[in-house]
């Protein structure tokens, strides 16, 4: 009789690798422990009042599709004036990437966000979605991956351009958009 082979369980990941290759404050720094998990960070990070930090580390620390979808929601609460049509189509498309992560979805992203502008609060969204695996060249040339850590510094961009436009102040949007963060972390919010 053969026994089945047992595999050790995936050690949980702790905060101080997902935060290792990020640029956060010194502030920040001073609050990681080697045994804090991400959830742990996040919280103490927010309850520092570390936003900027917050966002970065909450963008890294998610699943791609989970991080992009926290810049839609981000994005749609934040922005209360009509956009342009571009900046219309490259918050549609990365919408459309976070319900159905297809490589034709993907790529519409990418042009979404080229029409948009990589500057831009959308077009940074688009991108995160373009970026967030796949190839960086058409597809008949040789396959180049993204850097993984492409959109997760993509949303990062999303997130703080809209906290700058949002109506209610970027004090204020940036504590929504965390609390919005905390909330898809916890599985409370689903964004797909």
């Amino acid at each position: 009789m053969n026994a089945a082979p047992t595999t050790a369980p995936k050690a949980a990941r702790l905060a101080s690798d997902v935060a290792r290759p990020l640029s956060l404050s010194e502030d920040a720094i001073k609050q990681l422990s080697p045994s804090l998990t991400p959830r742990q960070f996040f919280d103490a990070l927010v309850v520092a009042h570390l936003d900027d930090d917050a966002i970065r580390f909450l963008a890294a620390a998610l699943p791609k599709r989970e991080a992009v979808g926290w810049g839609v929601l981000c994005v749609k609460d934040g922005i209360v004036k009509p956009v342009e049509p571009t900046a219309s189509k490259a918050l549609a498309a990365a919408e459309a990437w976070v319900k159905e992560p297809s490589e034709a979805n993907r790529r519409n992203a990418e042009t979404a966000a080229e029409a948009a502008g990589y500057g831009t609060v959308t077009g940074c969204l688009a991108a995160a979605a373009f970026w967030s695996g796949g190839s960086l060249t058409p597809s008949h040339l040789a396959p180049v991956p993204p850097k993984d850590e492409l959109t997760g510094t993509a949303v990062v961009g999303a997130i703080l351009l809209a906290s700058a436009v949002a109506l209610v102040g970027p004090g204020p949007a940036k504590a929504k958009f965390l609390a919005i963060g905390g909330d898809i972390a916890s599985g409370r919010v689903k964004v797909y």
